[in-house]
């Protein structure tokens, strides 16, 4: 009996301990925090505006609506939404600025780059609803890309938003 006792004792004070790990940077799944809106001063990146970001067709997105990121065994997964202003958006890309490098601060920037439609269609003109929209991309980070990342952050043409380690 004082065996079981003792077992069921230790068992107790054991898992009381769990609820510390849940919120501790121990656990992989608080790595990347909850994304935030970023305020800029000015639309213009740092560093002023590159030569050419993405493909000839495309333009930044009117807006990030949300970023997540999610970590795997072999690096992390960004998926940001967008939503452009009218539907028919479409061939959409996360861009790395600064060559993927993380910048002095340990930010990793990216621009959400979608393809407009064709002026003449009839999408072109359609609003609808946001959910209607709402167009995505996703990116692939290798857990070599992510040594010295704290901060990833995804712009757009009105906003930006981030995440941190």
């Amino acid at each position: 009996m004082k065996k079981a006792l003792i077992a069921a004792l230790a068992l107790t004070i054991a898992t009381a301990g769990c609820g510390r790990i849940r919120d501790s940077k121990i656990n992989p799944f608080n790595w990347f925090g909850k994304d935030r809106v970023e305020q800029s001063q000015t639309l213009a990146p740092r560093g002023g505006y590159p030569t050419k970001v993405g493909k000839a067709h495309q333009q930044p997105v009117a807006q990030v609506s949300s970023l997540t990121v999610e970590k795997i065994p072999s690096g992390a997964i960004i998926t940001a939404m967008g939503l452009p202003p009218t539907q028919g958006f479409w061939d959409t890309d996360l861009v790395p600025l600064n060559d993927g490098k993380p910048d002095e601060t340990g930010t990793l920037t990216y621009m959400f780059m979608v393809a407009p439609p064709p002026a003449d269609s009839a999408a072109a003109r359609r609003v609808m609803t946001p959910q209607s929209r709402e167009v995505s991309a996703a990116a692939f980070l290798s857990n070599y890309k992510l040594e010295g990342v704290r901060k990833i952050v995804v712009e757009s043409a009105g906003n930006a938003r981030s995440v941190r380690r």
